[in-house]
């Protein structure tokens, strides 16, 4: 089972929901596998499925978050996301 649980709320058609999407693509292949399982567990959800997401999020997509909590808005700053998911990991094992 993952440690960490990486979530990004995005919408069709948003142009920095897909640089995120990158970038969250990319910092995750830096992180190897435990054991038979990723060590951080990735999820897209649109918030055009969610009106709860939709109220919360509709004026600050793209966001990420990290094991529930909002990581970051707008721009995934890559070495912060790095730092962030090595936080977690490490105080998770």
């Amino acid at each position: 089972m993952p440690a960490i649980q990486l979530t990004l709320l995005s919408k069709p058609g948003c142009h920095l929901c897909d640089d995120a999407r990158q970038v969250v693509s990319d910092v995750l292949a830096t992180f190897p596998p435990r054991g038979d399982s990723p060590s951080v567990a990735f999820d897209e959800k649109s918030i055009l499925d969610d009106p709860e997401l939709f109220d919360e999020y509709v004026e600050e997509i793209p966001v990420v978050l990290i094991n529930g909590r909002v990581h970051t808005i707008w721009r995934v700053d890559p070495a912060r996301l790095t730092n962030a998911l090595t936080t977690e990991l490490e105080e998770s094992a």
